[in-house]
């Protein structure tokens, strides 16, 4: 086992900046255990499918997508190509929730491009009185977030809708989350995000910003007075998406990530 984990990291170097970690947790896979497990208790045999994994790997399709799954603040979900990987990065989202509720909780949180449901889900896992709506556009996504919501015992507290944003619903919310596309549509991405991610959930126009347009007028009708919008920003946009919301009426402050980058803007009234 410890040699074919050793090659298996030596071909994977070509791809990855994590090698041994992708070998052992697609090892893991392979054998239906957890990587833990693998580590604890080395098999005596390297199983079926292992080289078939890593070629997949090789090829720069992303891990989760090989694995079917993603761990994302205190949840474990399903993903698929149809719905962007949620990143670690992400959590500052939902880090700043927190912050800005303190001993309060929020009763009613939307998810606009609710993806894999990860932002809804976790917020209505550490709240556990909260009940939420997520939106999006995609209805592979909305699938994905559905059952999502069903494996993590969420489902009676979660509801999912198809829309265009928040176009057409109803307020307010105490919490709305957002994790738009806004990528520059000729930005440089590594082969693993540009070849298997959806561009529709990473592309927003030229500048990155289109969608933040759209979604910028739709947030104070819905959001309740004492309730935030926390929306994902990428770590060079946070005066320019900062301008947008002002200009819809909204205050903001920036959040940033655990590398010290803007990530989020919180908005209120």
């Amino acid at each position: 086992m410890h040699e074919a984990l050793t090659e298996a990291a030596r071909r994977l170097s070509a791809v990855s900046d994590t090698p041994r970690l992708d070998a052992e947790i697609l090892f893991a896979h392979a054998l239906g255990i957890t990587r833990e497990a693998v580590i604890l208790n080395p098999p005596a045999r390297v199983p079926v499918g292992f080289d078939a994994l890593i070629a997949r790997r090789l090829a720069h399709e992303p891990i989760a997508y090989i694995t079917g799954t993603r761990d994302f603040w205190t949840i474990s979900l399903n993903v698929s190509p149809g719905v962007l990987i949620p990143r670690p990065d992400s959590e500052t989202l939902i880090e700043a929730a927190i912050g800005h509720f303190g001993r309060r909780a929020p009763i009613r949180v939307l998810d606009l491009g609710t993806g894999s449901g990860a932002l809804l889900l976790a917020a209505l896992d550490h709240w556990p009185d909260a009940v939420g709506l997520g939106v999006d556009a995609s209805p592979v996504a909305l699938e994905i977030a559905k059952a999502n919501a069903v494996k993590l015992g969420l489902a009676a507290r979660a509801s999912f809708g198809s829309g265009n944003w928040a176009e057409g619903l109803e307020g307010p919310f105490d919490l709305i989350l957002c994790n738009p596309p806004y990528v520059e549509e000729d930005a440089p991405l590594s082969p693993e995000v540009r070849d298997h991610e959806p561009a529709s959930a990473l592309f927003a126009g030229p500048e990155g910003l289109d969608d933040y347009h759209r979604i910028a007028p739709q947030l104070p009708p819905l959001l309740a007075a004492d309730g935030c919008a926390i929306l994902e920003i990428g770590a060079s946009q946070a005066k320019r998406v900062g301008a947008i919301l002002a200009a819809a009426g909204l205050k903001t402050v920036v959040r940033q990530d655990l590398g010290q980058r803007d990530r989020a803007l919180i908005a209120t009234k």
